[in-house]
């Protein structure tokens, strides 16, 4: 008999339902996975063996058949662990085949049967809320899949609770929302306008960038504040809107920058670095993860030194900031992601940064 357990994958920034089916039959002892599984995928065959191995559950010596459905779907992550490793007990009757049909499950395994965290709980959460199922996630992460709404949730720090809960000997607790304390929640929580002197002239471009959500381009020498400026923008701002925080923090989550499992209400601050490459910026990768574009969605993305960007880096840009989306073609797949940014650039007047500074002298500016 086949048990089955729902887990999730990610297409950008769609999350797709698979299907796990554990099949235990006689023959020689093999552990199989068939689905498209990638390395990570594959590799948690072992990681499954010794975590039931850690718990006193060996695997029988039959032929285990894993099956990831639909099996034309890439199946990418560490997060397939926790859902193979549910449908194998519940195949060997360790767990109730029913009840575990009932939940989506993802989640990274420890050689000791702990769960690490994993991206992607919070869509995963709000996509099994939309099916109809309860989550089953990493203890860590509960606080942020209960973000998902109306949604039976068990948050557990190791497999040996899970099974203990589904047993009757140990109830999970459910999970309440976390909300990252302002403060706490990084650049944009500990600077304000008020603390820089002077420059009254550039504080005002900023009130009316932030005011009209402009764009904005800042000229002049090193030290005349520019970063200084840029990094309070997101306090000008107002604060994002419940739908608008689900909104980016499902990106974070997708990213694995979610801090601590908590969503916060402040925009998103960007600042990567000049070396940055057009997919650091953008998207992509082997995985198409977003980028920083997207990472800064709703928020303030700031290009210090923009000549020192890659030129094709700073054109891919353009047709996002454009139509507030980015696009990831691949051979296999079209991924997009959401990208309505306001982006604050910041460049010296010339190579030395010293033209029109009174008080230096300026030996390559252009001829």
């Amino acid at each position: 008999m086949v048990s089955r357990i729902t887990t999730a994958a990610f297409r950008g920034a769609e999350v797709l339902g698979v299907d796990v089916q554990v099949q235990m039959a006689s023959g020689l002892p093999v552990f199989t996975i068939v689905g498209l599984p990638d390395k990570a995928v594959s590799e948690s065959r072992e990681r499954v063996r010794a975590a039931l191995n850690a718990l006193g559950l060996a695997l029988p010596p039959k032929r285990i058949t894993v099956n990831l459905a639909p099996a034309d779907l890439a199946k990418e992550g560490s997060h397939f662990d926790l859902p193979i490793a549910l449908g194998i007990l519940a195949a060997m009757e360790v767990l109730p085949r029913d009840e575990i049909a009932g939940y989506l499950a993802l989640g990274e395994l420890a050689l000791d049967g702990r769960l690490a965290a994993v991206a992607g709980v919070l869509p995963a959460a709000i996509h099994a809320n939309a099916l109809g199922l309860g989550l089953i996630c990493p203890g860590v992460q509960g606080g942020e899949a209960a973000w998902a709404g109306e949604i039976e949730i068990l948050a557990a720090d190791g497999l040996l609770a899970l099974i203990n809960h589904f047993k009757g000997s140990q109830i999970l607790t459910p999970p309440e929302p976390c909300l990252v304390d302002d403060a706490a929640a990084g650049l944009a929580g500990l600077v304000d306008l008020a603390d820089v002197k002077g420059q009254e002239t550039a504080k005002r471009a900023l009130e009316i960038a932030a005011a009209g959500g402009h764009n904005m381009l800042m000229v002049g020498p090193p030290g005349s504040g520019k970063s200084l400026l840029a990094a309070r923008l997101p306090g000008l701002l107002p604060p994002l809107k419940p739908d608008e925080v689900l909104e980016v923090s499902m990106i974070q989550s997708l990213a694995g920058e979610l801090s601590g499992g908590g969503v916060s209400k402040i925009r998103p601050f960007r600042d990567p670095h000049h070396s940055a490459s057009t997919a650091a910026l953008v998207g992509g990768g082997r995985r198409a993860r977003p980028g920083e574009i997207s990472l800064a969605h709703l928020g303030v993305l700031f290009l210090d030194e923009l000549p020192e960007f890659q030129r094709s880096a700073l054109e891919a840009l353009r047709q996002p900031l454009e139509t507030g989306r980015v696009a990831i073609a691949r051979a296999n797949a079209h991924v997009s992601y959401p990208a309505r940014i306001q982006l604050i650039a910041a460049m010296n007047p010339c190579r030395c940064g010293h033209l029109d500074d009174p008080g230096m002298a300026c030996a390559r500016a252009p001829r």
